[in-house]
């Protein structure tokens, strides 16, 4: 799997149609659209963007899109492309093929619906005409983070929790992200952060706790007030990283916002995405949205950061990594 770093040949997406993540009034579903389309208008500046909609709400997309973004029909349940759609790998030839991992909404959560995304893998592989590599995981790809080398970051109640693939065993699960991804090292975290064990949440996906920077850095989520549960969750994640003594850790600091009207947030910086060029950033109206910025500007001097608001986005379960998937050249 290349490094999210490396070259681009599109970003895909996925237009809010249903669900809980559109939401259950007229507010919710411009809230919602406005934040897809946030994200999507930004990101087409740097490279093309592909999003997948429900043919009835085509109409609706164009209104809030960038027209340089292509709209491509598709029935959805939920519009979460880093965990519905393809994980795209390349091949020891050069070219690209796509990881069809089994999605189940998360652990077959009982909100979640998943039979329409469950194709969606599938289908872009079809449309992008690559070949598909069938795996037998229960997995999605806000679960797993790479290097682009040998290392993928993994959480054990993600990949080997209840609902997922609790009946295999932790190396039977390594051998098969290995099998897919080309990699030969994994981490494996203990948890993520406490507002992803919620209603609607992933159970710990890595991509809003750590990210690679390069073959040898890893950014992770700092949460500096020990009045917050994940103050814990950072200091436990920083000593499994650093077991291995290969890689430089940088701590990003959590945002000051603690609490949202549900509870402790799990607002993070983490969960940025790289683009051709750029950096995608979460921005929360806090005072660490600055601190973030220059971290993630030395982490990538050569990029544009480009911070959008994602506040929206957490309030329904993710942020900005969770709804992009890039597919490399």
């Amino acid at each position: 799997m290349p490094a999210e770093w490396e070259p681009h040949q599109r970003t895909w997406m996925a237009w809010p149609c249903s669900g809980y993540t559109l939401g259950q009034t007229e507010s919710d579903w411009n809230e919602a659209r406005a934040a897809w389309a946030a994200v999507a208008n930004v990101v087409v500046e740097f490279e093309p963007v592909s999003m997948l909609c429900d043919r009835d709400h085509i109409e609706v997309a164009q209104s809030f899109l960038n027209p340089k973004v292509e709209l491509v029909t598709a029935e959805l349940d939920d519009a979460w492309m880093r965990d519905i759609g393809p994980t795209f790998v390349r091949k020891s030839n050069g070219s690209v093929a796509a990881v069809n991992w089994v999605f189940n909404g998360w652990g077959a959560q009982g909100w979640s619906s998943w039979e329409k995304d469950s194709q969606v893998a599938t289908r872009i592989a079809d449309i992008t005409e690559s070949p598909l590599i069938d795996s037998w995981l229960v997995n999605e790809g806000g679960g797993i983070a790479v290097n682009g080398a040998d290392t993928v970051l993994l959480t054990k109640t993600v990949q080997l929790g209840e609902g997922r693939n609790s009946s295999s065993t932790q190396t039977e699960v390594e051998q098969e992200i290995h099998r897919c991804l080309g990699t030969s090292n994994a981490i494996w975290l203990e948890r993520g952060l406490t507002r992803d064990y919620e209603e609607f949440g992933t159970r710990g996906h890595v991509d809003i706790i750590a990210a690679f920077c390069s073959t040898d850095t890893i950014l992770y989520h700092d949460q500096q007030d020990p009045s917050h549960p994940d103050f814990q969750v950072s200091k436990e994640v920083r000593k499994q990283l650093a077991q291995s003594g290969r890689f430089r850790l940088v701590p990003v600091p959590a945002p000051k916002t603690l609490r949202d009207s549900e509870g402790w947030v799990d607002y993070s910086y983490i969960n940025h995405y790289v683009v051709n060029g750029g950096v995608i950033l979460c921005s929360f109206n806090d005072p660490n949205d600055r601190v973030a910025y220059e971290i993630i500007q030395s982490a990538y001097p050569d990029r544009k950061i480009v911070q959008v608001d994602a506040t929206p986005l957490f309030a329904r379960g993710g942020g900005i990594h969770c709804i992009t998937q890039q597919q490399p050249m």
